[in-house]
């Protein structure tokens, strides 16, 4: 391959000039500081609009909070309710601190105030507030103070996101360089995928930041991408590694072996990076601004990991020579070279023992290994979406989430409020307030909404919001009848009215919005996802059946994930072993998000695997020879990649966010079924069912161009000369 005979050609520029670029972007990056998503960015539906129309405003939703105090008796909490409102007051960064809710029995009260100045920062600016609150409980006793809010929330946010990103990349890059230790048996060969995967993310970090100025972003993106950016980077350079190592080990020039593997890895590389982003480039058909983000960064850093496989590691292995064996581990070393010289790969040996039975039954293996993976599917078809609040997203013995739930129960719908926004030029006119107050009076008579219902009138820019608590929850039947309710009667038919615009979001109706525009965007984005697969398939592979084998095998791994994710989080099969907590329901974005995901990274094996047999095939092996050998030679390669996958997104796994959570546990069964029951099993047992037939184009396709797997030229015997030996 061009790329690769280039790069060795020109060791310093590709080195140098690849370290330059990495440095130049993530300082540009970080000096420019990045983008988050504004409410109405990241909301759909009528939500995004009601959203909009206070941005336009210039009105940002302050960010609220309340307390409630318990007493051990009636009232008991008044000389609390008076000292704490004092000390709100006091801190200097509270406004609009309203006297307290009395519940039905007398024994707890709830006070609501906001926080002063730019929301986004309120978490930074909280310390104070909490402190009252805990004074307050000290200094009474019988008192106990439960707080919730938006800046508390953001401000255990953001301590928890922090300190989990940086777990995560402390553990994952230690995972992952010790797993290729174990692959190759030497340090400085387990380096050079780990030190390219980490350069990638990191430049990938400083377009990030440049990028969003354009397009901005979700919190969750750069973990996104450094997840994806790390498995992906390692993958392609174990592979590539891998190859020019196996050819040097069967005794060929260090030449020789770098140009057979930039024409056979190289290549398979450069294959398997394309079809991910072009997988990835599915999400922008979203019309969820969140998923056009996550493409982006995806893309981004695929691309990097790419151009790093394919130009800097050939430039690196030339210069290094046989000094990528350097810091060789004795034991692990001596089991590599004993493989070498019996001409098995490592992990070959496993491999070919398992193809055996697999390629003598390949019908009894079929079923079977389908039948299992059916079976991981199957939870699946129960799946419940939802935006996770923060009090799910944090567990259950989290103080944010223990206050959710105590003062939910003794205020229904007062921590999740629905908000009502209008916009209307008669905001502050008598007509308007009549309304209004009729509103007050039908969601009291209705019996479906709490009792403190506030209204925020601007009458100089014709904007009024109404935060309206619904009973229930906040995510049960009761809050979503009654959000109906708010919806589809009360605010059209006496609100409307009075305004132009009158749209009902707040967390209910955010996440219902969010889950109706993902229904509609599911189909168009596996519709892209999968004629892309399959046409790139049947270009790479000149194959119709391999194209169509290649869609059905991925919507197994999907719906392995999809199962695994429903079962443990939703139905909290297993959580309890695996030291997690059920949420009751699936993060709201998880499972697109997924499906591109898996259908991108899962190419990586089916590329690597299918291109060894083919170039097998076209040696002159049977078919079955064919997969006996592409599937032994491929074995150690995949399994090692499998495992730094796995690794990497079981420590995301471990992660305290909920979402991680999910998106780890998901990933990490679904590489693994991947690459253990799928390719090494159900891929051979189908493709030995196939026979011949693997290789089929119909005569209408022919015309399609042969793309080269590296393949030698098969020497055929040339017919004798006619009288020769006369």
């Amino acid at each position: 391959m061009r790329l690769g005979g280039w790069s060795t050609r020109h060791r310093k520029t590709a080195i140098i000039g690849w370290l330059l670029f990495v440095v130049v972007v993530a300082v540009v990056g970080g000096m420019s500081g990045s983008r988050q998503m504004t409410n109405s960015e990241n909301s759909a539906g009528d939500s995004a609009r009601a959203e909009k129309i206070l941005e336009d405003a210039g009105l940002q939703t302050p960010a609220g909070e309340m307390v409630m105090l318990r007493s051990d008796r009636p009232d008991g909490w008044r000389d609390a309710a008076r000292d704490l409102s004092a000390r709100l007051e006091r801190t200097g960064e509270t406004v609009r601190v309203q006297p307290p809710v009395r519940s039905e029995n007398g024994r707890e009260a709830l006070i609501s105030f906001e926080m002063k100045g730019d929301p986004d920062s309120a978490g930074k600016r909280v310390g104070p507030v909490v402190e009252a609150v805990e004074k307050t409980e000290s200094a009474h006793r019988g008192i106990v103070a439960y707080e919730f809010g938006d800046a508390t929330a953001q401000h255990r946010l953001d301590d928890m996101l922090t300190d989990d990103f940086k777990k995560a990349e402390l553990t994952a890059v230690p995972l992952a360089l010790g797993i290729l230790l174990v692959v190759f048996g030497a340090l400085v060969a387990a380096l050079l995928p780990v030190l390219l995967a980490v350069t990638a993310c990191v430049g990938t970090f400083g377009l990030l930041a440049l990028v969003s100025h354009q397009l901005p972003l979700f919190d969750s993106t750069n973990s996104v991408m450094f997840l994806v950016g790390l498995a992906v980077g390692v993958d392609y350079s174990l592979f590539y590694l891998r190859r020019e190592r196996d050819e040097r080990a069967a005794g060929r020039d260090a030449g020789t072996a770098l140009r057979i593997a930039a024409a056979t890895s190289g290549r398979a590389v450069l294959i398997s990076g394309v079809t991910v982003m072009l997988a990835m480039a599915g999400m922008f058909l979203s019309g969820l601004l969140l998923f056009h983000g996550f493409a982006v960064a995806t893309i981004l850093v695929v691309l990097m990991a790419m151009l790093g496989s394919v130009t800097v590691l050939p430039a690196m292995l030339s210069w290094l020579g046989d000094r990528v064996d350097a810091g060789r581990v004795p034991l692990l070393n001596r089991r590599r070279k004993k493989g070498a010289r019996k001409g098995v790969h490592a992990g070959g040996g496993l491999s070919g023992r398992l193809m055996r039975p697999v390629l003598a039954k390949p019908k009894l293996f079929a079923a079977v290994s389908g039948a299992l993976l059916l079976v991981l599917c199957a939870p699946a078809l129960g799946m419940k979406t939802e935006q996770l609040g923060l009090e799910k997203q944090f567990g259950s013995d989290a103080a944010i989430t223990v206050a959710y739930q105590e003062i939910t129960g003794s205020f229904p719908g007062g921590p999740a409020p629905a908000e009502v926004v209008l916009r209307s030029d008669e905001v502050g006119s008598a007509r308007f307030d009549a309304a209004v107050a009729d509103f007050r009076k039908e969601l009291a008579a209705s019996g479906r909404f709490g009792k403190t219902v506030d209204v925020e009138a601007h009458r100089t820019k014709g904007v009024a919001r109404i935060e309206v608590p619904l009973a229930g929850d906040g995510q049960d039947a009761t809050s979503r009848r009654a959000l109906d309710t708010l919806r589809e009667d009360l605010v059209p038919r006496i609100l409307g009215p009075v305004s132009d615009r009158a749209y009902v979001t707040g967390e209910l109706a955010s996440s219902r919005d969010f889950n109706d525009q993902l229904k509609t965007d599911i189909a168009p984005v596996f519709l892209f996802i999968a004629a892309v697969t399959f046409v790139l398939m049947l270009l790479c592979f000149r194959s119709l059946p391999i194209a169509v084998v290649s869609i059905l095998l991925n919507l197994l791994s999907v719906g392995a994930a999809y199962g695994t994710m429903t079962a443990v989080f939703q139905h909290g099969w297993g959580a309890e072993w695996l030291g997690m907590e059920p949420a009751g329901a699936i993060e709201g974005w998880m499972p697109l998000f997924v499906l591109v995901i898996l259908f991108g990274l899962s190419m990586d094996y089916h590329v690597f695997v299918v291109s060894r047999i083919r170039e097998a095939h076209a040696r002159g092996l049977a078919t079955r020879d064919a997969i006996r050998e592409g599937i032994r030679t491929t074995a150690g390669s995949v399994t090692g990649a499998a495992a730094i996958m796995v690794a990497v997104f079981a420590v995301f796994a471990l992660l305290r966010m909920q979402d991680m959570q999910q998106m780890g546990v998901g990933l990490a069964v679904a590489v693994l079924v991947d690459a253990t029951l799928v390719r090494m099993v159900l891929l051979p047992s189908v493709m030995a069912l196939l026979g011949e037939r693997n290789w089929y184009l119909p005569r209408a396709l022919r015309w399609l161009p042969s793309v080269s797997h590296g393949e030698e030229p098969v020497e055929r015997p040339r017919p004798p000369l006619v009288g020769a030996g006369r």
